[in-house]
């Protein structure tokens, strides 16, 4: 299995991680040249000058089973190996060291390194490393003692022994996530806060895309030096311009890219030889110019991952930071919104302009802005991890088209929104062929999804910022209660009607309206009194235009009544004013519809932040690797602990009375066809069968009506029938839907979703949500069902779909709950490829 990666480093940058292939004992030799005198001798307790050439030769020929070895290579030189060898024939130990060059000590390559050899080792069958150290070697110690194994430690003849098993924990998960939030940040944050900057694409004569953005950067108060790079021209935009970046010597940390596609590779490199960790490429003709360009595009990446740079675009409008102390408008606007709190990241380069004017036109201060472009690299959950760190960003507003890691996203996203809230406009419908013509949750399924994960979803680029306003200047609501003030009877009407739509609930006392001939000092003093009230969690104010010549303009000045109210801090505060200047950082909305709508968004999201998350918990009687190897659903679901009731096909009545004699009377039989095979209302099916005598006779029936081929079934217990799915979603990875059986329920789609694995809260969730849950919990005098065994269920479903990548989808129905268990009479599964599922295994950047 050809196993490569591209990984980032500690400090922010790049590089290839990859096999070792027998070409490359030239580079290892140069490698070990460049070691220290110390480093050669930690590694090889000795001072092992230069390699024999039958240690060359094992060194770099390996086998990938019983020996492996990785090497991570930048700029084309080897700058590091690791590697395992097993300790005997099958035995599931291995001995594991690595080493790595001195410059780049320190930068946490030592821990990619073993990450992936633990990988390797596990497919292998290898289920414990074993290492000697010597004791003054206290990094190399540090990389095995951090890793959160069980690491057990002996020291004998002088050298620490260490052992250790390579199974993941859960603490071992927590660190290589804490590793990939640290470097994934640290590498946005040398995009965004540079030192120095090179431009390349700058004309002499001040016209085109890179002028533009050169001149935006130095009118803009970049504090940091500007280096335009120009092959003839001494000074470009009143600056003085270099051959190369290097050239102008100063350091470089970032560069802007606006020549033609087929310059990019030069100018690429040449910001690499100075040094810069990433740049931003607006120009175009990449992957959305077709297969050339999508080639282009894939060379792009791979040569920059080589030398260690990360990529903006291409395709992008640019980047900014409104920070004072760097003050970076590297984008194609002129003209930024004001400084601010809210971090914002758009995927689509050519909506960049109309959405820095729409921020600014709305006073929506901005921390950070990143436009991705074809987001062949950098994408949200990078910024996602940056924001969560960032001291200067409270909210941060997410411009979606699509989702290159889904599964990470939503686990990125479960754990910012528990910091800060986040705001996404992302599609809601499911692309063909990610699930194929298979049942998943639908557009508004998916909302929620989004809304359980913490995300506050919405539809439109209006809303974003509608939503975005309202959290960056208003506090976050205690409840549902809300008062609604104002001077028209009719406006106070259309919001309590929005509010009940909504979900809001009107407070006691509620709608107050002060009158249409009421000031704005009347105004002010109603809104005061719902800001103090105790019943109250949230305003909406909604004030119309005062008949002409009734007030004076000082009491008419509804805007600043409704400033000095809803800047106060104490509740949050929505506004439709319908007339006259809108206040500075109110959220006010041209219509109270839109309003309500945005207020119920923070609503919900503050209601999901106060209810604690849920844990994922231990699981009895799982063979996950039972389950590699399962070859039908019976045996998958086994696996997990799920028993499936048996059944036998039969295509004739003698068959039929053969299995149902081998499974034992009463029997059940069925239309095989997967429509039909629980339809009792068509006539599907037919139940408590005592004999050969009533076998046969249903076998007639059925096959007369429905097809020669039956489902011999054993007779269960009578049960609430219910309904478990496992798809694959576009924005979530896998996800497990629940609902109760019936055509009734089927049409309706009352089925609830969430995202694999389930917490315990997540699975008690999906038994209560459906509309026809109190069919599960004693409607009309009925036992209630064992919802205990349900949710256990559930989450075994859940983990089972997490842990499998080719189960493409599973589909239990009907589950017969009842007050004793529950009982699976049937279960499907469609396997695909097994291939790696983002977001699993060692850490790694999306392939390109």
């Amino acid at each position: 299995m050809e196993r490569s990666a591209d990984v980032l480093l500690a400090d922010g940058s790049a590089a290839h991680l990859r096999q070792i292939r027998p070409e490359d004992a030239p580079a290892i030799v140069d490698f070990h040249s460049r070691m220290s005198d110390r480093t050669r001798y930690l590694r090889y307790f000795s001072p092992y000058p230069r390699i024999p050439e039958r240690d060359l030769h094992r060194f770099v020929n390996v086998d990938h089973r019983d020996r492996e070895a990785f090497v991570t290579v930048s700029d084309g030189r080897i700058t590091s190996v690791g590697r395992y060898e097993r300790l005997g024939p099958d035995s599931p130990e291995a001995e594991v060291a690595f080493v790595v060059e001195d410059a780049l000590q320190g930068r946490g390559i030592g821990s990619v390194l073993l990450e992936h050899l633990a990988d390797a080792a596990r497919e292998n069958g290898i289920t414990r490393f074993v290492a000697e150290v010597l004791p003054e070697n206290s990094g190399m110690l540090r990389v095995f003692g951090d890793t959160g194994y069980q690491v057990q430690r002996r020291y004998a003849d002088g050298v620490v022994h260490l052992s250790f098993p390579i199974a993941p924990t859960e603490k071992s998960r927590e660190v290589q996530e804490s590793r990939e939030h640290l470097t994934e940040a640290r590498s946005i944050a040398r995009l965004l806060a540079p030192r120095g900057i090179a431009i390349y694409g700058a004309s002499a004569t001040g016209h085109g895309i890179g002028a533009a953005m050169l001149g935006n950067l130095r009118d803009g108060g970049f504090t940091g030096s500007i280096v335009p790079v120009h092959p003839t021209a001494d000074r470009v935009a009143g600056l003085p311009a270099y051959p190369t970046a290097s050239a102008a010597g100063v350091p470089i940390d970032l560069a802007l890219i606006a020549v033609p596609a087929e310059a990019v590779p030069e100018a690429e490199a040449d910001a690499a030889r100075a040094g810069a960790g990433g740049v931003v490429v607006v120009s175009t003709g990449f992957a959305e110019s077709g297969r050339e360009g999508a080639a282009q595009q894939r060379g792009l990446i791979e040569r920059a991952r080589a030398v260690g740079l990360r990529v903006v675009g291409p395709g992008s409008f640019g980047i900014a930071n409104t920070d004072a102390g760097v003050r970076l408008n590297a984008t194609l606007s002129p003209r930024l919104p004001t400084a601010g709190r809210v971090g914002f990241f758009s995927q689509s380069g050519a909506l960049g302009v109309a959405l820095l004017a729409e921020a600014d036109r709305r006073g929506l201060g901005l921390s950070s802005f990143v436009s991705a472009g074809n987001r062949a690299d950098v994408s949200g959950n990078d910024l996602l991890q940056y924001w969560q760190d960032d001291p200067g960003t409270d909210v941060v507003l997410l411009y979606l088209e699509t989702f290159g890691n889904p599964r990470k996203f939503a686990r990125l996203a479960r754990r910012m929104s528990r910091i800060k809230p986040v705001v996404a406009v992302a599609s809601a419908t499911r692309p063909p062929g990610l699930a194929g013509d298979l049942p998943g949750p639908d557009a508004n399924a998916v909302t929620a999804l989004f809304a359980r994960s913490g995300v506050i979803r919405v539809d439109t680029v209006q809303e974003l910022f509608d939503v975005g306003m309202l959290l960056a200047h208003q506090p976050l609501p205690a409840g549902r209660r809300v008062a609604v003030v104002g001077n028209s009877s009719a406006l106070a009407e259309l919001a309590v009607g929005a509010c009940r739509a909504a979900g809001l609930v009107v407070a006691e006392g509620y709608p107050r309206d002060a009158g249409p001939a009421a000031t704005a000092h009347d105004l002010a003093d109603a809104l005061a009194d719902a800001a103090v009230d105790d019943g109250v969690d949230a305003l909406i104010a909604v004030c119309a235009p005062p008949v002409p010549g009734q007030l004076s303009e000082e009491d008419a000045d509804f805007a600043s009544a409704l400033a000095s109210v809803a800047l106060a801090g104490e509740k949050p505060t929505v506004a439709t004013l319908v007339f006259g200047r809108v206040p500075a950082r109110v959220p006010v909305y041209p219509s109270v519809e839109e309003s309500v709508r945005a207020l119920a968004r923070v609503v919900n999201y503050a209601d999901w932040l106060r209810r604690p998350p849920g844990v994922m918990p231990e699981l009895s009687g799982i063979d996950a690797a039972a389950a590699d190897t399962a070859e039908t659903a019976e045996q998958l679901l086994a696996a997990y602990g799920i028993p499936v009731v048996p059944s036998t096909l039969a295509a004739s009545a003698d068959a039929a009375v053969a299995a149902a004699a081998e499974l034992g009377y009463p029997v059940a039989l069925k239309a095989a066809g997967g429509a039909l095979r629980h339809r009792i209302d068509l006539g599907a099916v037919r139940l408590a069968l005592a004999d050969e005598h009533g076998v046969r006779d249903a076998y007639g029936e059925l096959s007369a009506a429905f097809g020669p081929e039956v489902l011999v079934q054993t007779m269960v217990p009578p049960g609430v029938a219910c309904t478990v799915e496992v798809v694959e979603d576009p924005a979530f990875g896998p996800v497990v839907g629940f609902g109760l059986g019936g055509v009734a329920s089927e049409l309706l789609g009352d089925l609830a979703w969430r995202a694999a694995p389930l917490t315990d809260r997540a699975a008690e969730a999906l038994v209560d949500e459906p509309r026809a849950a109190p069919l599960l919990h004693g409607y009309r005098g009925s036992t209630p069902v064992d919802r205990a065994a349900l949710i256990d269920l559930l989450l075994r479903v859940g983990r089972l779909a997490d842990e499998h990548p080719r189960v493409r989808s599973l589909t239990l129905n009907p589950v017969l709950a009842r007050p004793d268990g529950f009982t699976v009479l049937h279960a499907a599964v469609e396997f695909g490829d097994a291939g790696v599922r983002p977001d699993t295994g060692p850490r790694r950047l999306r392939s390109v």
